[in-house]
């Protein structure tokens, strides 16, 4: 559902001013949900990051360069949760294990496999005597940008490639060339990919492009053959490299692309201030590798919005000896048992999760405890794996609650990534209830962190409705509003100021029928409760009638 802003649901603009009067003074702003832009894009930046977005979901048709092998069409198609982050889909990576040592199999430029493409002749096939056979699943770090911008230096600063203090841990930095470097250029960091294999934006979009939709541009130009058949290529492949060709501004696909993960901004963490479980994920060993804290860089070259955050991805972007965990295969000078940490902020959105997809479905909390359980025996996780086991169930429940804070969009109690009216009424209950802390289910609503869910706290939460934002009694203020800080009273709890009047056709109670209330109609069809509009014990026809009867915004 799109979300709302006040002028299109007409809210007062004398409400307006007042509610982003009293927030400027406080200094108080929502973070950004997953997958929205920075806060603080200028009006270009802005564009230029819903331009990449479109293109980042369109297909790129195939008599304009798409494959001749591919894994999918488009970034969004991979990359989908939310679109820019992770996802469900997966490769495949294939090779030779040579007494320990992993090495392409004959023939081949590369370890990926691609799935599909635009003819069986072109088709690439996983040699039946390939040794290496391994599943990883589509990666990311949000916030690309932000990740771009962390010195080098910083990421350096925690390595420890022969373990001297003697924790076990042991990381160390991928130094690599960016694509786009000129000849000589420093090495640089990198941060990007299950290898850390590379450290730049524009080199990540080019990679993709190339590897993942055979979309040749200027930094890859030449095609991936089939199986390393260049004959096959000549045969299959009938548009001039490189085919991604600049726009009437200048700007190629790998550009446009760029842009929008460039200005992704960072998953929310709710509550901001941390919880007692972030206390004993490092107690555990776990901030060893997942880092949470670095600072941007403050070079004057960099866009206001990223120069100088400080952003917490809760990644070293350094390369570990994973153990049994490892996939056996090596990538430039990242080795057959090393993985690059994956950042954790957003992991609440994560099924499945490891490099593998091997931890996913059922609940957060399964997932997690399994996640952590394959860290062990062996390898620079085994340690915290076996010290997380160690905690009593209070413990765990602690420290997977603080993995759940990192993503939650603010306001959002019941987790479904929607603010609801359902989340109005938790924020009502915590209003009554006083002080609170950031261990308290509360602290999803006490945006400022003063310890109590105020008006400062409502008016934000107004912002982050998704829903029709009304002012049935044109008192200048959102209904809402009225009714969390006891301004209106609602005695029937329907979200709606008991002076308003009654809307029956409504059973979401956001004074706008809609498909909403028919969803709720048809999903409680035969059975009594919310969607029993006309109290008959039962709903049926007439409800929907009514529901239909009263179509739009309530009277």
């Amino acid at each position: 559902m799109k979300h709302p802003t006040f002028q299109s649901f007409g809210v007062t603009v004398a409400f307006f001013a007042l509610c982003q009067t009293a927030l400027a003074q406080q200094s108080v702003t929502l973070q950004p949900r997953m997958g929205a832009k920075l806060n603080g894009l200028t009006t270009s930046q802005i564009d230029r990051f819903e331009t990449g977005k479109v293109l980042y979901s369109l297909p790129i048709p195939i008599e304009e360069g798409l494959g001749p092998i591919i894994n999918k069409s488009n970034c969004g198609s991979c990359h989908a949760n939310p679109l820019g982050g992770w996802g469900a889909i997966s490769v495949t990576r294939f090779g030779i294990e040579n007494k320990g040592v992993f090495e392409l199999y004959p023939g081949e430029t590369q370890s990926l496999a691609q799935a599909l493409s635009n003819s069986s002749f072109c088709a690439e096939i996983i040699p039946a005597d390939a040794t290496i056979v391994r599943t990883r699943l589509t990666n990311s770090s949000m916030a690309f940008g932000l990740v771009e911008a962390i010195p080098d230096d910083q990421i350096a600063a925690n390595e420890d490639p022969l373990d001297i203090n003697g924790d076990g841990v042991s990381g160390r930095v991928h130094w690599v060339t960016p694509l786009e470097a000129a000849p000589g250029s420093p090495l640089r960091a990198g941060r990007f990919g299950w290898k850390a294999q590379i450290a730049t934006v524009l080199s990540f979009s080019s990679d993709a492009s190339r590897n993942e939709m055979g979309f040749t541009n200027r930094l890859l130009p030449e095609e991936n053959a089939p199986n390393g058949d260049s004959a096959r290529l000549a045969i299959c492949d009938d548009v001039a490299d490189p085919e991604d060709v600049v726009d009437s501004n200048g700007f190629g696909f790998i550009d446009r692309v760029t842009d929008f993960q460039r200005y992704l901004a960072p998953p929310p963490q709710t509550p901001k201030s941390g919880m007692n479980g972030e206390l004993l994920f490092a107690q555990v060993g776990c901030a060893k590798c997942h880092v949470s804290q670095f600072t941007t860089s403050s070079a004057s070259t960099l866009e206001d919005s990223i120069r100088s955050k400080t952003i917490r991805p809760y990644c070293d972007f350094l390369l570990h000896d994973m153990g049994l965990l490892a996939d056996g295969i090596s990538d430039g000078n990242a080795g057959e048992a090393e993985m690059r940490t994956p950042t954790l902020w957003g992991v609440r959105r994560r099924d499945p999760m490891l490099h593998d997809g091997s931890a996913a479905g059922g609940s957060f909390t399964a997932r997690v405890t399994a996640a952590i359980a394959a860290h062990g025996p062996f390898g620079e996780g085994a340690g915290s794996a076996a010290a997380f086991a160690a905690l009593s169930s209070v413990e765990k429940t602690k420290l997977v609650k603080f993995l759940d804070s990192l993503g939650r969009t603010e306001f959002d109690f019941d987790g479904d990534n929607i603010v609801d009216i359902l989340d109005f009424f938790a924020l009502r209950t915590c209003i009554s209830q006083g002080k609170t802390n950031p261990n308290d289910d509360c602290a999803i609503a006490d945006i400022d962190q003063n310890g109590v869910v105020n008006s400062i706290d409502v008016d934000l939460f107004v912002q982050a409705f998704n829903g029709e934002i009304l002012d049935c009694n044109n008192n200048g203020f959102a209904d809402l509003r009225d009714i969390a800080l006891g301004v209106s009273q609602d005695a029937n709890n329907d979200g709606v100021p008991d002076d308003c009047g009654s809307c029956p056709a409504d059973p979401s109670g956001d004074r706008l029928v809609n498909g909403v209330d028919l969803a709720i109609i048809l999903s409680g069809w035969a059975g009594p409760g919310q969607s029993d509009l006309d109290h008959s014990g039962v709903t049926d026809g007439i409800d929907l009638a009514i529901v239909l009867s009263g179509w739009g915004v309530c009277p």
